[in-house]
């Protein structure tokens, strides 16, 4: 019988709670994250007189952290007189679960500061916040940290270690990692399948799934994500599909909307849209508006545009304040030089009042996060970052490089728009980092959008003249530069 109906049976039968019910009770409402439900309790405890009891008070702090209420989780552990290490764990895992990885490493550093010693579970948390940010340098001493104390044995741990450096474009790291792991789990064949997917490595990432097949494990759902992903990223259209029927048939893993959106991607960014769109239309479920987002993506890259009108009218029933599908729509239709409904695109934004989300590139340095946003101006080296770009444009044009100016999607002049493409925010963030660094040593950038194509050629010839590797980690993939190429092999 379900805790939450034994619960209400207690109250029906005026059984009173004691001590011990709320913990058990506030983790089975953690489980179904039903937040109403946790407050309803909450009021109880409190009322009952057991709200100021420390266990009762951490799993208060899980339930809230667990069903996305961060901040909820947060004031009621500023408000808390005794905190123990399940307390500072539950809130700082709060934070990294719900996407809020910077108060996650404040947390950690203010826990460090009241003598708190962390343990496997707060190393999880605070590897997740990192691999987040891409924070490379500190997840690379919260790894010395669990050599030092004994933890990089915890299996957790371990994965969470391994998620860091494949999220960090350090792949070879992860894999490291990986190979030096006594205890594997699935979840660790699939964490480096997936790792390498994204980086790349499509074709490692699948041996990597043949070598897990050959020694007879289990691949889950998730496993499947990275390969279809992996075929996805490398153009493999044929193997995708094969792979596909083999999780149906051989597993008998009932295919999610998940792997059905891969199957989308598959077709679209091979440029197959037409087929993208029958398969969505021969789904056995409805597709979800993630899918038709994909559709309409591949729309705006193969310049397809009567399917693009017909997805973003799906999506306007499904998500109709989603800015993302306005941006691409907008896209589209400036790709054909349609300026008018580029307007009207916009007219609609203002009216509607959707903003669009601003993109934004993210480095590392001297264990500082430095953000930039396109043509920033608010860093104290503004000054030196500014001519660092006037003479990467100027060595990039000695090496033949002309601006992709059908990437500034604005009824702009050609001189104003080569203009708008160097002030790029991954343009920006390189620069910071060719100031800032030693010569040799690699940049790493976190962008939350996809790379254009023009900062994609641009830094493919900025890593050639600087001798430099470079890796950006933009909204869907890695792409590693070295000597002008891209692993991606311009897929992507």
């Amino acid at each position: 019988m379900p805790a939450l109906e034994l619960y209400r049976q207690m109250h029906v039968s005026c059984i009173e709670p004691d001590t011990h019910t709320y913990p058990f009770l506030l983790k089975a409402i953690a489980k179904l994250m039903d937040v109403r439900e946790g407050e309803k309790v909450h009021s109880i405890a409190i009322r009952n007189g057991f709200e100021s009891l420390v266990f009762v008070q951490n799993t208060l702090v899980h339930m809230y952290a667990a069903c996305g209420h961060a901040e909820s989780a947060h004031k009621l552990f500023e408000l808390m007189a005794e905190r123990n290490l399940v307390t500072w764990n539950s809130v700082i895992n709060g934070y990294a679960l719900n996407g809020r990885p910077n108060e996650a490493l404040t947390l950690f550093r203010e826990m460090g500061l009241r003598g708190v010693e962390p343990d496997g579970f707060t190393m999880v948390s605070l590897l997740s916040a990192c691999a987040e940010l891409g924070a490379l340098a500190l997840g690379r001493r919260a790894h010395v940290y669990m050599v030092k104390v004994g933890l990089d044995g915890n299996l957790h741990a371990g994965n969470a270690l391994l998620d860091l450096y494949a999220k960090c474009g350090s792949i070879r790291q992860a894999h490291k990692v990986f190979d030096e792991m006594e205890e594997k789990s699935v979840v660790s064949w699939t964490s480096l399948i997936v790792g390498l997917a994204v980086n790349g490595f499509g074709k490692e990432a699948l041996e990597l799934f043949k070598e897990l097949e050959r020694k007879g494990l289990m691949p889950s759902e998730i496993t499947f994500v990275g390969v279809l992903y992996a075929c996805s990223h490398c153009g493999m259209v044929d193997e995708g599909f094969d792979y596909f029927k083999r999780m149906k048939e051989e597993y008998g893993i009932v295919p999610k909307i998940e792997h059905y959106g891969c199957m989308v991607d598959l077709l679209g960014r091979a440029g197959l849209v037409k087929q993208a769109h029958e398969f969505i239309q021969n789904m056995p479920m409805q597709p979800n508006a993630v899918v038709w987002r994909t559709l309409l993506g591949a729309c705006t890259i193969h310049g397809h545009l009567a399917l693009g009108e017909v997805a973003r009218a799906q999506l306007l029933q499904l998500e109709p304040k989603h800015s993302g599908d306005y941006v691409l729509l907008s896209n589209l239709y400036a790709s054909e030089q349609r300026w008018s409904d580029v307007h009207k695109v916009r007219r609609t934004m203002l009216r509607e009042g959707v903003k669009k989300t601003p993109g934004h590139s993210l480095v590392e340095l001297r264990n500082r996060l430095h953000e930039f946003v396109m043509g920033d101006r608010s860093h104290p080296q503004t000054e030196e970052i500014y001519v660092k770009l006037a003479e990467i444009t100027k060595l990039l044009k000695l090496e033949g490089y002309v601006p992709h100016i059908s990437n500034v999607l604005a009824d702009i002049e050609e001189e104003e728009k080569e203009t708008a493409l160097s002030y790029h925010s991954e343009k920006i963030a390189i620069a910071f980092m060719l100031i800032n660094t030693a010569a040799g040593i690699p940049i790493r950038v976190v962008k939350n959008l996809r790379v254009c194509a023009d900062c994609h050629l641009a830094i493919k010839l900025i890593s050639k003249v600087f001798d430099r590797e470079i890796v950006v980690r933009d909204r869907s993939r890695f792409h590693h530069f070295k000597d002008g190429h891209c692993s991606c092999k311009d897929y992507w």
